[in-house]
């Protein structure tokens, strides 16, 4: 029997019907409160219009009459009785209802599990992940089925052959080997529900698998991150992984990255990288800056979500880069989000009002702060295994110019406070993970704020950038926090410039920390002189590190 597929929605006005009649697909829409008869009528009126322009091309000049076209019976039945034309189609079109087109039959599919999205990446590399992106509606990708096929050899597609096809794995990610180079791959995959299933697709890719870079940067980290934490500890990891919009400006190009390969710039070749890295982490947190939207949406959600891992994402306001903190919805939960500018709170937030008082003593610095879109971004999260334990998790990217550590300790300080009253009003007993690429040294003022607990009003960075933008202003922490990671020679290493910059800051009372994956040797990293290169797709390295929660004496 043929399909019907009816999509029917209650919150939406309408509902859609699809089947194929006489080798064309109809796709009428309709209103949901409308009486059925009309839609039968229209079918039949439908069939009507077809057949007489059939007769009439058949006519001859010299006649001009059309005979009349039988009405064809056009029914809905449910268990073998008539549905009343007067039924609203709302109540009418329900799953398993046959629909009675003549002497064709059709099966009503009421909502069946559909694919919505359903694309495969431009890019594909040998030893790399290959993660279609693929939203469903009405099913569960969990249930759905994937059966991934090869080519059997260069072209062979182009013959039509269906035998030159050869199956090469039934899961939802495909990582083709070195063999596969220069082969095109197909993807045929079924949307379910349980056992429900809906109309299958088939992928074709656009281009051929190409070889991959070898060995990368975080290969040997990934030995240390084979399997996924047990629910009393979280791996984190925090990565800047180079926004496609800085990475392909003739600045970068010529200037900041001119040792990087072209075509290692290219976002394609870069998702594939991070795509593989990250996955390899096994993280239950990520949070990563420079993200662009189209990179969160069409790469690392689609690719992340085959991991186990839900994210979310917030963007700089008049920019296209953003952050965006993921976690393993096998252990946590999202509560609630609060994200802010920084600039916005501290001139809009009562929370802030003295450290305003003193930034506006200062005009050209209040102008300059208030200039920036740095944000960040507060997540809660909870633990499914013990509802007790909630995370705030902070993640930012600060100013980044290196005359900036005034403007950097207002931004950290309003970042600090605002993730206090989170976790003192919003949240109480929440505690505090705080992550990101600060642009600032171990030697830092922002750095001494976070981890001694205050900065005095005479610090150095409060003139980083001469007497004209100074301010007087002594802060206090309101966390006790410490460097997960401690202080590595550097986590960030472009040819001008090698600093550890990123940390990943907790509350040691609270969370312990088991292991920091040891950051790729100076070898490594040097390999083709700085990064990004064609080895690692960013010109920051991750920070990953096991914490294990701390029992409650």
């Amino acid at each position: 029997m043929e399909r019907c597929v009816v999509r029917c929605v209650p919150c939406e006005s309408k509902l859609t019907i699809s089947f194929n009649l006489d080798g064309s697909n109809k796709h009428m829409l309709r209103e949901q409160t409308e009486p059925l008869g009309k839609v039968l009528d229209r079918i039949a009126n439908g069939i009507i219009k077809t057949q007489s322009k059939a007769k009439k091309s058949k006519q001859s000049k010299g006649k001009s009459e059309t005979p009349e076209a039988d009405k064809p019976e056009i029914s809905l039945c449910v268990n073998g009785e008539h549905v009343s034309v007067e039924t609203l189609n709302s109540d009418a079109w329900q799953d398993g209802a046959v629909l009675h087109v003549g002497d064709l039959k059709y099966k009503v599919e009421r909502n069946p599990p559909t694919f919505t999205v359903s694309e495969l990446p431009s890019s594909l590399m040998s030893e790399f992940p290959v993660c279609p992106k693929i939203e469903i509606e009405f099913g569960d990708l969990k249930d759905s089925k994937f059966r991934w096929f090869k080519e059997s050899s260069p072209n062979a597609h182009m013959s039509g052959d269906p035998d030159c096809w050869k199956e090469a794995g039934l899961e939802r990610v495909f990582t083709p080997s070195n063999l596969d180079i220069g082969l095109r791959v197909m993807l045929k995959c079924t949307p379910a529900n349980g056992s429900k299933f809906g109309e299958p697709k088939e992928l074709v890719s656009s281009g051929t698998v190409e070889a991959g870079p070898g060995t990368c940067t975080f290969d040997n980290r990934h030995l240390y991150t084979q399997k996924v934490t047990d629910e009393s500890s979280l791996r984190v990891v925090s990565y800047n992984i180079l926004a496609d919009i800085y990475a392909q400006t003739d600045l970068s190009k010529t200037v900041l990255y001119p040792y990087c390969a072209p075509y290692a710039l290219e976002m394609d070749y870069r998702q594939n990288l991070i795509k593989k890295e990250l996955s390899g982490y096994n993280a239950d947190i990520i949070c990563l800056q420079e993200v662009d939207k189209g990179a969160f949406l069409d790469s690392l959600s689609p690719a992340l979500d085959a991991f186990g891992l839900e994210g979310v994402f917030k963007i700089k306001e008049r920019q296209y880069e953003g952050l965006a903190t993921y976690f393993r919805r096998s252990k946590l939960k999202l509560l609630e989000q609060y994200d802010v500018m920084l600039s916005e709170a501290l001139t809009a937030d009562p929370l802030h009002r003295e450290l305003l008082e003193k930034v506006s003593t200062n005009p050209s610095l209040k102008e300059k702060i208030e200039n920036r879109a740095t944000t960040l971004q507060v997540t809660i999260l909870q633990s499914l295994c013990d509802p007790s334990r909630i995370l705030c998790v902070g993640n930012t990217h600060l100013y980044w110019h290196p005359k900036g550590g005034n403007i950097r300790l207002v931004q950290i300080a309003v970042a600090l406070k605002h993730m206090k009253q989170v976790v003192t009003e919003k949240h109480p007993g929440a505690r505090l993970l705080f992550a990101g690429d600060f642009n600032s040294t171990p030697s830092s003022g922002l750095f001494q704020l976070v981890c001694q607990g205050s900065v005095s009003e005479n610090h150095d960075d409060w003139a980083s950038n001469g007497p004209e933008e100074q301010i007087q202003v002594g802060l206090d922490n309101p966390f006790q926090l410490a460097s997960a990671c401690g202080v590595p020679a550097y986590t960030n290493y472009v040819g001008g410039f090698q600093g550890c910059l990123d940390y990943i800051f907790v509350e040691p009372h609270v969370l312990q920390v088991e292991q920091v994956i040891p950051l790729p040797s100076h070898e490594e990293v040097t390999t083709y002189q700085a990064l990004p290169s064609v080895s690692h797709p960013s010109d920051h390295i991750a920070l990953v590190c096991d914490l294990k929660w701390r029992t409650s004496d």
